[in-house]
């Protein structure tokens, strides 16, 4: 009989590394503490996104970037995150986390402070790229140490569930921040936040985080364990892929730039996946065996759409209300409010429903929810009709995705085992955020098409087009979840020494036939 592959995390688990069973002997006062720093990492993640779309027309102005290169400002953040997340889980995952977790935070604060100084459009988006990179060393690293601090099942869906509403919080407060600072100060104050905020928590991790030496049996190949042509095969990949997505919505996708890095970044990724098929699964960045876990693949699938839908409502409206209503960037912020307002109580919701239903059934709801609301949004087409159609949309839509996207970070721990932690988070973030680039480029790019026939850049026709493309995203989401998610992930226990029936029926057939996987 085979064994269920939903129950690994529990039955491959290895023997926590001396750093997961330092940290999991703290005192409950001091894992708090470094709770709420780890945290602070996804806060900064989704703070450096929301944060640009008030930054971004004062930003242009002064330094004179275009409409169309404006984007970069954004994707630049985007594509190196999303790149080098791999490289950054697996050097979580070999080598202690503590100090990725505050290499990267003293990257994304250096670089920030250095944005916040220079004045022309160059420097300042390859200072965005740096920051990127920072950040994509921080939030693997960060969901690793929760993981090994929390290995109660218990308290660690509790603790990852925390972090997880963080990024809400900064989704919000990144856009009000900024648009105070853009508002009653000017823009650079929006990168010097940023870069006191990532160097005290850098310091803070430096000093709180326990020490611990890697294990000498590890020492000797941890050059090999990194997969270095792995990671850089599928880096180079994910950086020609996010560089080709957005240059499409830019220069239109016939561009003979466009469509060779896109074909390079398919080849490339191809090549990857043949490469780690090949290598010895021990060293492998991605072995195949991860894509085994049952409901892992489409657990992944979800992530494509909460920064999708948040990022492509935040940059549709804030223009249209910015550029074309003549809003300010504040009134702009506070109409954005229904975000904030439903989000963090959504999540809190969400953490209850997860103890008491079997968590396809609470993802399937929030895709559910988030149709209702995005059905809304190609509708709100005046100033008007924001109290009858984009309100709703924002409130209802959020909560919905707010559901899924707390849910499905609980659940993708849940199916693997704890000894690759950083991998998992890193694939779930780079997913998350391909999907905001991508999904951005091509909304973008609809748009675009649509408003050169139909209204111009100052109607709501492309805009309208943009959200019909991802209304039908999620319907087309939803309905592969209700197809093929499997009802094998059960809910959050409340009493860590219980059993459910399917792992009562594992541990049977491990019994039976201990051999087979």
């Amino acid at each position: 009989m085979s064994r269920s592959p939903s129950l690994a995390s529990k039955d491959e688990e290895i023997p926590a590394t001396n750093n997961s069973a330092r940290l999991s002997s703290l005192s409950s006062g001091r894992k708090s503490f470094l709770l709420a720093v780890f945290c602070s990492a996804q806060f900064l993640d989704t703070f450096n996104n929301a944060a640009l779309f008030a930054a971004i027309p004062p930003i242009s102005a002064i330094i004179h970037v275009s409409n169309a290169n404006s984007v970069w400002l954004l994707s630049a953040y985007q594509l190196t995150f999303a790149a080098f997340l791999l490289t950054s889980g697996r050097l979580t995952d070999i080598y202690n986390g503590n100090y990725v977790f505050v290499a990267g935070a003293l990257v994304m604060g250096f670089s920030a402070l250095g944005a916040g100084f220079v004045r022309t459009q160059i420097p300042l988006i390859v200072l965005r790229a740096i920051m990127g990179i920072g950040a994509a060393l921080n939030v693997p690293s960060a969901l690793q140490l929760i993981v090994g601090m929390y290995p109660d099942p218990t308290e660690q869906s509790k603790a990852v569930g925390i972090f997880v509403s963080v990024a809400g919080i900064g989704n919000v407060l990144g856009l009000f921040i900024s648009a105070i600072f853009v508002t009653f100060a000017t823009w650079p104050w929006v990168f010097y936040f940023i870069a006191i905020a990532a160097i005290i928590t850098g310091f803070l991790g430096l000093l709180l985080i326990p020490k611990v030496p890697l294990p000498e049996e590890h020492k000797g190949n941890r050059i090999k364990r990194l997969d270095l042509p792995g990671v850089s095969v599928l880096t180079i990949a994910v950086i020609l892929f996010v560089f080709a997505v957005t240059s499409g919505s830019i220069d239109g996708w016939g561009s003979a730039t466009v469509i060779a890095n896109l074909v390079i970044s398919i080849v490339l990724t191809i090549a990857f996946f043949i490469w780690e098929a090949y290598i010895p699964e021990e060293v492998a960045a991605l072995p195949p065996k991860v894509w085994r876990y049952e409901n892992f693949g489409i657990i992944v699938a979800t992530a494509l759409l909460p920064y999708v839908w948040w990022g492509a409502v935040m940059a549709l409206f804030s223009w249209l209300w910015q550029e074309v209503y003549g809003w300010t960037a504040l009134i702009t912020a506070v109409h954005f409010l229904p975000i904030s307002l439903t989000g963090v109580p959504v999540i809190i919701l969400s953490d209850v429903l997860q103890k008491k239903f079997p968590l396809k059934w609470v993802t399937l709801a929030g895709m559910i929810i988030t149709v209702a609301g995005t059905v809304l949004l190609p509708f709100a087409d005046a100033k008007d009709k924001y109290w009858r159609f984009a309100f709703p949309a924002l409130l209802i839509g959020t909560a919905g995705v707010s559901m899924i996207f707390s849910t499905s970070n609980i659940s993708v721990f849940k199916v693997t085992p704890p000894s690759i932690a950083g991998t998992v988070g890193a694939i779930f973030n780079c997913v998350l955020n391909l999907g905001c680039a991508a999904g951005l480029a091509i909304i973008t790019s609809i748009q675009t098409s649509v408003q050169i026939h139909h209204g111009g850049p100052n109607g709501y026709q492309g805009r309208a087009a943009g959200f019909w493309f991802l209304f039908a995203f999620v319907v087309t989401l939803t309905l592969a979840v209700a197809v093929f998610m499997k009802n094998t992930i059960p809910p959050v226990k409340v009493d860590p020494n219980a059993t459910t029936p399917e792992e009562e029926a594992a541990v049977l057939e491990i019994k039976e036939d201990p051999q087979e996987v």
